[in-house]
């Protein structure tokens, strides 16, 4: 049985796509990331400083990256820009953003707490 020359279109259209899916996977599978996991890194975002909430760079380990996007975790409560706290201390960055830099120090701070008195 023939196939029509609108099918021939088709399927050839289809694996036209398949082929750029493919490439564009291996080229995203081949990027080189900036930041790995385990990594020290500081990320300009809201948390408590002294009892204070404050913008600010704060140091956090690399949980999970890809090479687009860095997942980073925190000792200490850190907050949306709207005011929500993030509940698992977990933000999201890109790789290569302006809010994201390698950290200066070699350990993570511990959070700090007042005493009562």
């Amino acid at each position: 049985m023939m196939r029509s020359a609108r099918h021939r279109a088709f399927a050839d259209h289809k694996a036209d796509t398949m082929k750029r899916i493919g490439t564009i996977a291996a080229e995203a599978s081949t990027r080189e990331r900036k930041y790995q996991v385990g990594e020290l890194v500081d990320v300009y975002c809201d948390h408590n400083l002294e009892l204070q909430r404050v913008r600010d760079w704060l140091q956090g380990v690399v949980v999970q990256a890809d090479y687009k996007m860095v997942a980073v975790q925190f000792l200490q409560d850190v907050y949306l820009t709207d005011g929500w706290m993030v509940p698992d201390r977990v933000l999201w960055c890109q790789q290569g953003g302006e809010t994201i830099r390698p950290s200066a120090h070699r350990r993570l701070r511990k959070p700090t707490r007042k005493r009562r008195s």
